[in-house]
């Protein structure tokens, strides 16, 4: 346990522990009301990074709570594993960069999978499909126009 917390407070990761605080700040004030999930929304745009889709809150909360726990998951297992020494001391200094990167991987994929998600969901529940739509063809015959997202109608 000592080992973690040294490992979170320690001098490149504090910056991720930081802002992780801010964070979880941020969600106790969205849950008590003061502000809402998508207050960022207009201010960034995420979708050059591969986050574009969801709130700008939900995707670096994300990808700093991602990038945080694998920074401290990697400079604990460096410093139980490896011995003191300038080796050691250089990787433990890029743990934080190698999550980061990592957690922006992750994240990217995760917000792939809730922005389809979404699509489909959007499309399934509209009285009438938004996605573009396109004659189907069976048996040589048109047959009604079918959504290109989920294979149905658009009707709920």
């Amino acid at each position: 346990m000592k080992t973690l917390l040294v490992a979170a407070v320690a001098p490149p990761t504090i910056l991720l522990t930081t802002a992780l605080v801010v964070a979880i700040g941020f969600w106790l004030l969205v849950a008590v009301g003061v502000t809402t999930a998508d207050s960022f929304d207009e201010d960034v745009d995420l979708g050059p990074w591969g986050l574009g889709g969801v709130p700008v809150a939900a995707a670096l909360s994300l990808l700093t709570a991602a990038a945080w726990s694998l920074s401290v998951g990697a400079t604990s297992a460096l410093a139980a594993s490896l011995p003191s020494g300038p080796a050691a001391w250089l990787l433990r200094v890029t743990a934080p960069a190698g999550g980061l990167l990592a957690a922006w991987w992750l994240v990217r994929l995760l917000v792939r999978v809730v922005r389809r998600r979404r699509s489909l969901r959007e499309c399934w529940n509209a009285p009438t499909c938004s996605a573009s739509r396109r004659p189907a063809r069976r048996n040589g015959r048109a047959s009604p126009a079918r959504c290109t997202i989920c294979s149905g109608t658009g009707s709920a």
